[in-house]
């Protein structure tokens, strides 16, 4: 039975078939989306502009990578998993789990770029109207953000050891703090971690939802685990840009963003990026899906 209500000019007051409830609350829309018992919220992320990368002043910042900052517009909403994809949806959809450390409620890990293609496809053809797929980096970095300007949605960061930046510990689970609270008896050796916010001997990822969200009600946007984009790589420049799409090309590295339970506090910021093979699966790795509107066309 579909629940709630939704009265909004952006979605003409009608919810898509797929919506197995919806509403709005302080951060705003909100959809459910229901595979074989499984819910998965998402929130809706509208149009708009912001500055992508990061200032030259940003302590931990590559760079190589993360300039020239530029102005970037998104032409067009789209909803966004409201935490990243859980080994309960994964396995619903795949009937298996390729997670290291399990639990229903923790981000699913260890799936390739490759392996998501699937997962959506098959989850798409399971639902009328449904169209997921991974969000753009731009896409990525917009929602992330979520209005803000500073190296996380809670502010500028500080880094005061490797492992250290006190701003993270209460939106991310990162190599400072990932062993904190941690129950299950596989666990990566942290003991050799340097400059922990925390001292920790054993770490992995943590369920999803646990930490604060930010103004979008989006979870777990830092930390956790790396999330894939859609595109590759894009070469910044200083000029506006609409809609930017890196390469999409069939083996074109992938972009991943926001950082995992096991990077240093430098990695753990909105403009932070980096790309691997399509194939690539590391224990570290996970993602959310979009619903856009348009396909992303292939390029390079």
């Amino acid at each position: 039975m579909k629940t709630g209500t939704m009265d909004h000019p952006l979605c003409d007051g009608n919810p898509p078939p797929w919506a197995s409830e919806w509403g709005q609350d302080e951060y705003g829309l909100w959809l459910g989306l229901t595979y074989k018992d499984v819910t998965q919220r998402l929130r809706w992320v509208g149009p708009g502009r912001f500055t992508m990368g990061s200032p030259g002043t940003e302590s931990g910042r590559f760079p190589e990578r993360e300039g020239p900052r530029h102005e970037v517009v998104l032409n067009q909403g789209f909803w966004l998993f409201d935490t990243p994809c859980t080994q309960a949806l994964w396995e619903a959809v795949m009937g298996e789990n390729p997670s290291r450390f399990k639990t229903p409620e923790r981000p699913v890990e260890q799936v390739s770029w490759d392996d998501v293609m699937t997962f959506t496809k098959r989850i798409n053809e399971a639902e009328e109207g449904l169209e997921l797929t991974l969000p753009t980096e731009a896409q990525w970095e917009y929602a992330c953000r979520a209005g803000t300007a500073t190296a996380t949605y809670a502010g500028d960061i500080e880094i005061l050891g490797t492992c250290n930046a006190p701003v993270l510990d209460a939106i991310a689970w990162y190599a400072g703090n990932s062993g904190e609270d941690y129950e299950l008896e596989d666990g990566v050796d942290s003991s050799g971690w340097p400059e922990k916010q925390y001292e920790h001997t054993k770490a992995g990822t943590h369920p999803v939802g646990k930490k604060q969200p930010n103004a979008w009600g989006l979870y777990d946007m830092l930390g956790n685990v790396w999330e894939w984009c859609l595109d590759g790589k894009r070469e910044y420049s200083e000029e506006e840009v609409i809609d930017p799409v890196g390469l999409t090309g069939k083996r074109a590295d992938r972009v991943i963003r926001g950082g995992g339970w096991n990077d240093y506090a430098r990695y753990v910021r909105a403009a932070s990026r980096d790309w691997r093979d399509p194939s690539n699966r590391w224990s570290n790795q996970g993602f959310r899906c979009a619903q856009v509107q348009k396909p992303v066309r292939e390029r390079g």
